[in-house]
């Protein structure tokens, strides 16, 4: 299936190809599901697919002893996974787990990496991507030593509702500490935080945000740096 770039949902990466590239790779892609829980890739193993959601999120997440993981960083319609094909490496220690199921165009590593060395759009916002990624990786970090919980719950938060577009998300407590790298008990205390301060309702499965500035305001600059960030390096124009 063809990538039609006035689709929706659709993908910043994809949309951004010029008329050129997007007819070399359009033939190459192929829409699929992803569903919760499904590994897009491996750790050490060899990447033989990059994928670019269009309503899914995916972590990449680094997984420590006793099989306890932490996301360091996440996903969504913004961006692509697979990067360590752009960089040569063709592998990496990290897993990508798909953590909200929904839509994404696949294609052969190959492919992107060949059009990547042609030196043309798609090489100039892969690189811009990897600088906005990187400034949330190295955000995320920071945090984790200089921020409380509930800092670092609200900019998650934020963070996958920019990914997913939607203020409704589809998250549990027990797969949030996973993430973070914290306690379930932790973070249904910095929840209930939130909650009781109007910020977000959450249920069952569910997480609502009901009140985006004032997470903004909590989360700080554990949120605004890197948005900032996602801002400055626009994929939407030339």
């Amino acid at each position: 299936m063809q990538y039609k770039p006035s689709s929706t949902p659709s993908n910043h990466i994809l949309t951004a190809l010029s008329p050129e590239e997007n007819q070399r790779i359009a033939p190459h892609l192929e829409y699929v599901r992803l569903t919760l829980g499904t590994v897009l890739y491996e750790s050490q193993a060899p990447i033989e697919h990059i994928y670019f959601p269009l309503d899914a999120m995916v972590s990449l997440v680094a997984t420590l002893a006793e099989h306890n993981t932490t996301e360091f960083a996440l996903v969504g319609h913004e961006g692509l996974v697979g990067l360590p094909v752009i960089w040569g490496g063709m592998s990496t220690p990290s897993r990508a787990i798909v953590q909200v199921p929904g839509s994404a165009m696949r294609v052969k590593a190959e492919i992107i990496k060949q059009e990547f060395d042609r030196g043309g759009m798609l090489q100039k916002r892969l690189l811009l991507y990897m600088q906005a990624l990187f400034t949330q990786m190295a955000q995320n970090s920071a945090s984790k030593s200089h921020h409380t919980v509930e800092q670092r719950l609200a900019a998650w938060l934020l963070l996958v509702e920019d990914s997913l577009q939607k203020n409704v998300l589809p998250l549990t407590q027990k797969y949030i500490a996973q993430l973070l790298g914290t306690r379930r008990a932790t973070i249904t205390v910095a929840a209930g935080q939130l909650q009781e301060k109007g910020m977000i309702r959450y249920s069952r499965g569910s997480i609502e945000i009901v009140d985006r500035p004032a997470l903004e305001s909590t989360a700080a600059e554990s949120y605004s740096v890197v948005k900032q960030e996602y801002d400055r390096l626009s994929f939407t124009g030339p």
